[in-house]
């Protein structure tokens, strides 16, 4: 019988660079391979804003959370694409406000579980889970989410980077359509992804995409937005990362437009 810890060791993909590590890597972590840094670098030589992209993604995480749980009111969330923890992820940012907020994380890689499971603790209050499920099986997700949150009462759901992994024939919108049609009214959906408007960003996603186990897909910021459709985006609607609700006491790090989000509410 193959042990638990030996699956996960097999599932780790080391000879080829996974999305939630290179990602890791450019935000200056150490939960990344050799081979991981190494597509890292060739991303940040083609497009040498890469890294400032995804710490600007980090600070819209944190932005559209404390919008979600002190505006708002929000006390439950769905994280699907949690990628591997770092500091300041949603259950400590909602619960720095909302002690007894409730939060699920759910991704697919299997360094990011083993990581979760270790580092993602709640407060005595609130709860937090992590589910280990694919986000092209919403049912699933929707199912193992229902053991923490109650989902006859507001979610919010938030999505950041995770719809660029779906390609268009595994029908995105789709996907989106039917996380938030188990949702009551009075739930949000946060969502970011990047846009193919930069060609030197599209050279390097290209080049990551010949060499990685996973590949990104970039779409247009009107496909991005498309994702929002039967809802009510929340000012300033969809715009670019950096302008969404920004922090009117941190410097704005000068970097090109390619990513969009917003948030908004299921009436």
């Amino acid at each position: 019988m193959t042990h638990p810890r030996e699956e996960v060791r097999a599932g780790l993909q080391t000879d080829r660079p996974h999305s939630a590590r290179v990602w890791n890597y450019l935000l200056g972590g150490k939960d990344n391979h050799p081979v991981d840094s190494e597509a890292g670098e060739v991303i940040l030589k083609t497009f040498p804003e890469f890294a400032a992209v995804a710490r600007l993604q980090r600070r819209f995480l944190a932005r559209a959370v404390r919008f979600l749980t002190d505006t708002a009111g929000v006390r439950q969330f769905l994280d699907i694409g949690t990628g591997l923890p770092t500091a300041d992820s949603t259950h400590q940012l909602a619960q720095r406000i909302a002690p007894e907020s409730r939060i699920v994380y759910v991704d697919n890689d299997p360094l990011v579980l083993v990581h979760a499971q270790a580092l993602l603790t709640s407060s005595t209050e609130g709860a937090c889970a992590y589910v280990d499920a694919d986000v092209r099986a919403p049912e699933r997700v929707l199912a193992e989410a229902a053991q923490t949150l109650d989902l006859s009462r507001p979610v919010a759901l938030t999505m950041l980077g995770i719809m660029g992994q779906i390609s268009d024939a595994e029908r995105p919108a789709d996907l989106v359509s039917t996380l938030m049609s188990a949702l009551p009214p009075g739930s949000y959906l946060a969502l970011s992804d990047g846009t193919n408007t930069n060609e030197a960003l599209n050279t390097a996603v290209g080049v990551y995409n010949g060499q990685s186990a996973n590949t990104y897909h970039l779409r247009s910021p009107q496909e991005i937005a498309s994702f929002f459709a039967g809802l009510e985006l929340v000012e300033p609607g969809v715009v670019p990362t950096a302008a969404w609700r920004p922090d009117a006491d941190r410097a704005q790090e000068d970097t090109a437009d390619v990513s969009v989000c917003g948030v908004a509410v299921k009436k």
